[in-house]
């Protein structure tokens, strides 16, 4: 049996080829895919070859937040035929220190889908046909669609960052950045209960779909720092900040909204980046830094299924397998596309 697949051999060199698909052995499954979105780190690769220490080294098929329908189950898989499946990409060990105190987020010996950061690289999910261990597909809802589906691993990386924050309840809360990870961030706070959403963004467009996503106001910060310059006074005006840009700019201008004793998640990530570290003194701040997932993923599975949070105003874009490169330009138009999707 064969599959189509998009392969990314260096920076702009993403080819559609074709492998062999495995048969499903004890335990696994095999997957017609369905949809698969583009993330940051996939379009990082794309456009840059990487980020940060992480290098596309060796040819690499990306894509890590996928759905698929279970074709065929190996032995001992309780999988019905025909099901459609999150897939969760995140596969630790079990084994080390850090598996055996409770953090697989912190595995050392880590295995997650489409990810350069380990040789040989892991190869991710860009293809119609795959196998993949049973224990990492959840079912979803009869409802739910492949494309909100794929959304799944998003959400769950949104659901762990709001697990950073301690009580959301009643806060006022800021997001900067409104790319897919901020507009699910918005969602994530409105489900826990914030009482104020405000979010930041260069683009419109990801203005608007923040508040389909239940912001309360949305401030378009392209004139410069005076944009957020209302909530600075008596020393800042929000309890809580998940910053979703990585941008010096935005990182400053949230120190300086926050009120004193508040909480920064630093959601978005880049390489360094300078910081006013005298405010973050001043004002006692705590900043908690978050990444990936573990059990969220399930939740994630469940809040869509049910559409407790509806994620559909994120997905802008569906695009076939064979239009792989015109995805990822339209991924990286910021004005244009928020979460662009492979369809199979």
């Amino acid at each position: 049996m064969h599959t189509r697949l998009a392969r990314l051999y260096q920076k702009g060199d993403l080819r559609i080829e074709t492998d062999t698909v495995p048969v499903p052995g004890p335990g696994e499954v095999l997957l017609k895919m369905a949809a698969a979105g583009i993330c940051g780190s996939d379009l990082h690769y794309y456009q840059d070859g990487g980020f940060g220490p992480v290098r596309v080294r060796e040819p690499i098929i990306p894509g890590h937040e996928a759905s698929g329908s279970v074709s065929q189950a190996g032995e001992g898989v309780d999988l019905k035929a025909g099901v459609l499946v999150a897939v969760n990409p995140s596969q630790p060990c079990g084994q080390c220190e850090y598996c055996a105190k409770g953090l697989p987020i912190h595995c050392l010996d880590m295995r997650f889908m489409g990810s350069a950061m380990r040789l040989p690289h892991e190869q991710g999910m860009f293809r119609e046909w795959l196998v993949v261990p049973a224990s990492q597909c959840f079912e979803v809802g009869p409802a739910t669609t492949a494309t909100e589906a794929a959304c799944s691993e998003p959400l769950s990386v949104c659901l762990h960052a709001a697990s950073r924050a301690g009580d959301i309840t009643g806060k006022r809360v800021l997001i900067t950045g409104a790319g897919p990870i901020g507009a699910l961030m918005v969602a994530v706070a409105a489900y826990h209960g914030a009482a104020e959403i405000v979010v930041t963004d260069l683009a419109d467009a990801a203005l608007e779909r923040a508040m389909a996503m239940g912001a309360s106001r949305a401030i378009k910060v392209s004139q410069g720092a005076a944009a957020l310059a209302e909530f600075e006074a008596g020393k800042g005006y929000f309890n809580l900040v998940f910053e979703c840009s990585a941008a010096a700019p935005a990182i400053r201008s949230a120190i300086a909204a926050i009120r004193p004793r508040g909480t920064i998640v630093q959601v978005g990530v880049t390489g360094e980046i300078p910081i006013p570290l005298n405010a973050i003194v001043g004002k006692e701040l705590h900043i908690h830094g978050t990444q990936r997932f573990h059990e969220e993923f399930a939740t994630a599975v469940e809040l869509i299924s049910s559409r407790t949070i509806d994620v559909r105003p994120i997905i802008s874009h569906s695009l076939p397998l064979e239009d792989a490169n015109a995805a990822f330009a339209l991924a990286g138009n910021r004005m244009a596309a928020c979460k662009v999707q492979l369809t199979f």
